[in-house]
This record gives C-alpha cells, sequence and structure tokens, in this order.
C-alpha cells in the first residue's frame, strides 16, 4: 500500500530500450538465492566479473551490504525478511530500467517474496538462479560462523536450522555450487543469458 498521495509517475524522455541500445545488450536481474554458504555472492561477482569482461554493464547487489544502509533499519523476522527482499526488489527494478544488469545475491528464502519480486518486471528481465547446496555442505563450509552460533541457540531463526528455505520450484537456472568449480558455474549462467538474447553469444 502506497502511503504517499499527490503523486504522479514522470515519464523519462531516455527509455529503457535507448539505454539497452547505447550498451549493445539487454538489462534484467539475475536473482542468485540459496543457503547461506552456498556461494550467491561468491558466484555472483564471478559472473559479474566475467560480464565486466565482455562489455556488459553490471551492478551487484549484496545482502550483507545491502543492510549496512537501505535496509539497516530491518532485522530477521518473517515481516523484516519480506520488506528487505520488496525493497531489494523494487531497487533491482531500476537497474533494469537503467539498462543494466543487475545481480543480486540474498538467501531470499520464501518462495511468495522472490515471486512478488518477479511480477514487478516482464518476462525474462528475472532470472531465478538457484545456488545448491547441501545444508550439510554450507554448514561445513561455515564461512561467517554463523552456523556455529545458530547451533548454539546464539542467532533466532536462522534460515535452514531454525528457519525454513523454500527451495525454487521453477527457476530459470540450478547451479549445484557444491558439486561444480566457480568457472563451470559461472559459464552455465552465462550460456542461459546468451541462449535468451540478453547478451551476444
Amino acid at each position: 500500500m502506497n502511503k504517499a498521495t499527490n503523486i504522479v509517475w514522470h515519464q523519462a524522455t531516455i527509455t529503457r530500450d535507448n539505454r539497452q541500445q547505447q550498451n549493445q545488450h539487454k538489462s534484467t536481474i539475475l536473482w542468485f538465492t540459496g543457503l547461506s554458504g552456498a556461494g550467491k555472492s561468491t558466484l555472483a561477482h564471478a559472473v559479474e566479473e566475467r560480464l565486466h569482461e565482455m562489455g556488459v554493464r553490471t551492478y551487484v547487489l549484496d545482502g550483507d551490504n545491502i543492510r549496512h544502509g537501505l535496509c539497516k533499519d530491518l532485522g530477521f523476522s518473517d515481516a523484516d525478511r519480506t520488506e528487505n527482499i520488496r525493497r531489494i526488489g523494487e531497487v533491482a527494478k531500476l537497474f533494469v530500467d537503467a539498462g543494466v544488469v543487475a545481480l543480486t545475491a540474498f538467501i531470499s528464502p520464501f518462495r511468495s517474496d522472490r515471486d512478488a519480486v518477479r511480477a514487478l518486471v516482464k518476462d525474462n528481465d528475472f532470472l531465478e538462479v538457484y545456488c545448491k547446496c547441501s545444508l550439510e555442505t554450507c554448514e561445513g563450509r561455515d564461512v561467517k560462523g554463523l552456523y556455529k552460533k545458530a547451533r548454539a541457540g546464539e542467532i533466532p531463526a536462522f534460515t535452514g536450522i531454525t528457519s525454513p528455505y523454500e527451495e525454487p520450484l521453477n527457476a530459470e537456472i540450478v547451479v549445484e555450487t557444491d558439486k561444480h568449480e566457480i568457472s563451470a558455474c559461472v559459464d552455465q549462467v552465462i550460456a542461459v543469458m546468451q541462449q535468451r538474447g540478453i547478451i551476444p553469444a
């Protein structure tokens, strides 16, 4: 619900099509989702590096980084998680309009939240990238020491331990990050983007 009143959308003279023509590629959202430790941020940044080498305009929206600013007022309750993803979805939508490939790395545990972001944009403007990795592997990595704290009861509502993660049912890209090297995972994402005509083959 929009609480603001007396506001009118201003139509820009430079359009998304204009920006895409200048960039020589289309814009889209690559939404990396998965458990903590599944490699979302690592893969998102690796894909961005590859795209940058190809001359593609990109930006990574990373979960922890966003919570330092835009979403620093939010905690980790279900309601706050939903609001966190809603805000990111709106920001990512702006990047799409700007002609940029937006890569987002968020656990985003609830299907309804991810579907709500998908509904903000047109078909082919949202590619769900499921970083599929077993809980055992993620917990074994425990790169931030969060699983240890969660098991000790120091972190309430921790995804995968005391809070659910709802796996994507129809993700455009499923990357098994516990079975493949990062370069192969990047190749997989790039290939789908080329197949869909988002970036040049």
